[in-house]
């Protein structure tokens, strides 16, 4: 009975448009009232607040406000333009290259800011119209974008990984290495779709640029590809921690930022904070909520029901458990933002993967491709409104735009999910 008021609350509230923070918190409390129906309404209550802030003071999760204050401080120092500029000159003069310049910016952008929201508006703005003049139609532009942008929470260091860490107990470290070949095929398949999608267009491209403009944009861009070189290396070195890294990458953006491309102004660095707040108080927020739903599947024992359940649908199978992982995932990514699709479900999977002797590093990595193509599929695909945004374009034009780009990742998501060497090469 507590399962079924949990789910038919938390699906009004969504139906109806709250917010997906309110969705979990709501529907979890009122799924602990009914557990504690007879005793003291202050009694019952007593657990939210105690559950709320162990949910948002754990160590690992300081990395989050980091990253996020990290991403925006890069996006707002320039390093944007920079890294387009230098992939333009390298690649511009190749058939397609603008498209290969898009997506190869946009890993190289998303081992900065671990956001693929963040990586979408920061390089749209220039992307977006330079595919439009390239010949690609404004749809495929702001589909590649969108879609190129979702790379940012595979590729580390990646937010979503932190979190996945946190809730699996999983080394973040770990799982940073892991993602970085999956988030490169990612790539790859992007590029291979627009190239095959630009056979058939009547592309521009630039003439090819010298030397000297070479050197010169690689100079004006390398305190850009400095950071992740900085925050990937002393992490994998074991100079410093994830949480530490992050805490370091906002010192050299803010170097970088102020000292040495001086683009960031004291009413720019407002704005950063004010940012990294909100998207912060948001993650934390839904954060809290998820801890409060997690909590009373465990208090009603029906993540024990749903473990015996598919361990006996799957029969032992790691191809059908997969197969369950991938299709709930994909359709959740639809309508849940990752972090929130992480907490319900990672205390669900986990435990039958570890009974299937499924090594969680690697299901972090399945789990978090299929959260990443949500970032792109509609109807609530983040990445998507934002492109929409830039590209004054509407919904349906871009879905039809975002097909060939989310079948050839679905192809991705399959070969990592059935190969986990992939993922565990370097683990």
């Amino acid at each position: 009975m507590v399962g079924i008021l949990l789910l038919c609350v938390f699906i009004v509230l969504l139906v109806f448009g709250a917010p997906i923070a309110i969705c979990l918190g709501m529907s979890s409390v009122a799924a602990i009232l009914m557990q504690g129906a007879g005793k003291p309404i202050d009694a019952i209550m007593s657990v939210l607040p105690r559950l709320c802030s162990s949910a948002s003071s754990k160590f690992v999760l300081l990395a989050i406000p980091f990253f996020i204050l990290s991403g925006n401080v890069m996006e707002k120092a320039g390093i944007s333009g920079r890294l387009i500029n230098l992939a333009e000159k390298c690649l511009g003069h190749i058939r397609g290259g603008m498209a290969i310049v898009c997506v190869v910016v946009s890993c190289f952008f998303a081992a900065i800011s671990g956001s693929g929201p963040a990586t979408v508006a920061a390089l749209g703005l220039i992307m977006i119209p330079a595919l439009v003049k390239a010949g690609y139609p404004a749809s495929i532009s702001c589909a590649l974008m969108a879609a190129g942008g979702a790379i940012g929470v595979v590729i580390p260091p990646s937010i979503t990984f932190v979190v996945y860490g946190s809730i699996a107990d999983a080394s973040i470290t770990n799982l940073f290495v892991a993602g970085m070949l999956p988030g490169l095929l990612m790539g790859a398949a992007l590029i291979i779709v627009a190239l095959l999608l630009g056979r058939h267009m009547d592309l521009k491209v630039t003439e090819r640029a010298s030397g000297k403009e070479r050197w010169d944009a690689f100079k004006d861009a390398f305190f850009g590809l400095l950071m992740p070189v900085i925050i990937l290396g002393g992490i994998y070195g074991g100079i410093f921690t994830p949480t530490e890294a992050a805490a370091v990458s906002v010192f050299y953006g803010l170097v970088v930022g102020i000292f040495i491309y001086k683009e960031i102004t004291f009413n720019k660095f407002t704005d950063i904070l004010i940012d990294s707040c909100s998207t912060t108080a948001t993650v934390m927020f839904i954060t809290m909520g998820a801890t409060l739903f997690a909590y009373v599947l465990t208090r009603a024992r029906l993540d024990l029901a749903i473990k015996d359940f598919m361990l006996g649908v799957t029969g032992g199978n790691v191809i059908i458990f997969f197969i369950i992982v991938n299709v709930v995932l994909l359709i959740a990514g639809c309508f849940l933002d990752s972090t929130s699709a992480l907490y319900i479900f990672t205390p669900l999977f986990a435990p039958v993967a570890l009974e299937l002797g499924i090594d969680p590093i690697h299901l972090g990595v399945v789990m978090i491709v299929n959260l990443a193509i949500g970032l792109f599929t509609p109807p609530v695909g983040v990445n998507l409104y934002v492109a929409c945004g830039i590209g004054d374009i509407n919904i349906e034009k871009i879905s039809k735009g975002i097909v060939p780009f989310l079948i050839g990742e679905l192809i991705i998501l399959l070969i990592v999910t059935y190969i986990p060497q992939i993922s565990l090469l370097f683990v």
